[in-house]
């Protein structure tokens, strides 16, 4: 694929170092920027390959893997639905979105891991909820979720995607019960369920002072002040949302390829830099979910700002499996579901270059000139120091 004229690190090569002076980051957020910047490049170390048809010679850098690079995913994201793919069920699947309201959006960037810790949590727990009630499905589901913490615009928008089997497994009466077909769960019982539990985890964080409370909102540091923001929360309507159901496990594995190892923004979406100003396009929905793609131009600053908005904390895992899909209890249940389900188990994942993941690096040693030849190392390249603060590095 061709380089995108303009790329993330591009930006944090020319004014990350000024940007640094300016501001005192985190040592994940330093990480990240350092990482970015350095990403195959001569500072990252490398190696020489040759094709063995045509002799043609490259010199190829190393990789950052940092998770928020918008080059570094794509191997990574072809492995895990590699994985996936032995777990899915021939059933419908749902699409939910939980939403953290605006209005904790000043605490949860002042304390991602435990809002982060919350959201997972209370969302796991409405949907297990409500899902294993006699009233609604009576059974256990499986699902696993995502967290995204940005809008297209790049500003602090913390949600889950969760992607959930339509129907789940009955233990009393050893069988699979579906949901109705193209209905998952009264998303307003969702909603008001995911309310309470989240308010209740908040109140509990509160009282064993794990929250932070800077001078942004030093003021919700008040007991009072802080029962003040519960009860606001509890008076409005929380945004829980399930779409309609994918159009087969396919369309689930669709999905997944595009959406579950996403950054902040992509390259792709970036179009030009100068001048200090950075443009890149952007989706601006609609109440019908439908979009117009459009252009925002940002300040360098500004865009570096929003983008380490979204850096998450050191070890946080932003995917998450539930239910069914858990690992203590996939191994039991799923052949059981399959079972009740009349369903073929799943084949064993073609190995090597036959995998998905396999013809990607498959793809990625084939000779970009005569396309037929392998390229093999023939020398290792260290690590050396990345350029001085200001230079733009173009490879």
């Amino acid at each position: 694929m061709a380089r995108p004229p303009v790329e993330v690190a591009d930006i944090f090569r020319r004014y990350g170092p000024l940007y640094r002076a300016r501001h005192r980051l985190p040592p994940h957020q330093l990480k990240l920027m350092r990482a970015i910047e350095n990403c195959r490049t001569a500072a990252l170390g490398g190696h020489v390959e040759r094709c063995g048809h045509c002799h043609y010679q490259r010199i190829c850098y190393n990789s950052c893997r940092n998770r928020h690079c918008p080059k570094c995913q794509n191997l990574a994201r072809a492995q895990w639905v590699e994985q996936r793919k032995r777990e899915l069920l021939p059933v419908d699947y749902f699409h939910v979105v939980f939403t953290l309201p605006a209005e904790l959006h000043p605490l949860a960037l002042s304390n991602r891991r435990t809002l982060y810790r919350i959201l997972f949590q209370t969302s796991a727990e409405t949907l297990d909820t409500i899902a294993r009630d006699p009233k609604h499905l009576g059974a256990q589901i499986g699902f696993f979720s995502i967290l995204h913490t940005w809008g297209q615009n790049l500003l602090f928008h913390p949600h889950l995607h969760c992607v959930v089997t339509g129907g789940g497994w009955n233990a009393a009466q050893q069988r699979w019960i579906a949901c109705r077909r193209g209905f998952f769960l009264s998303v307003r019982v969702l909603s008001r369920l995911f309310r309470r539990l989240f308010r209740q985890a908040l109140l509990k964080a509160f009282e064993k002072q794990e929250l932070q409370f800077p001078k942004n909102i030093a003021a919700l540091a008040d007991e009072g002040a802080f029962q003040r923001l519960l009860t606001a929360l509890g008076a409005k309507e929380w945004v829980v949302y399930a779409k309609a159901p994918f159009a087969g496990p396919q369309k689930v594995i669709d999905y997944l390829g595009r959406y579950t190892h996403r950054v902040a923004i992509s390259n792709h979406r970036l179009l030009a830099f100068d001048a200090d100003r950075i443009r890149f396009r952007y989706k601006q929905y609609r109440s019908n979910n439908r979009h117009r793609q459009r252009h925002m131009t940002l300040g360098a600053e500004e865009f570096i700002r929003r983008f380490l908005l979204h850096a998450l904390p050191h070890g946080f895992q932003r995917i998450r499996h539930y239910g069914l899909l858990a690992s203590s209890r996939k191994k039991t249940l799923l052949p059981l579901c399959r079972q009740s389900l009349h369903a073929i188990p799943p084949q064993q994942s073609p190995a090597g270059d036959d995998a998905p993941a396999g013809k990607l690096i498959a793809e990625l040693e084939r000779c970009p000139v005569c396309r037929t030849g392998r390229m093999f190392r023939i020398q290792t390249l260290p690590g050396q120091p990345p350029p001085a603060p200001g230079r733009m590095d173009s490879s």
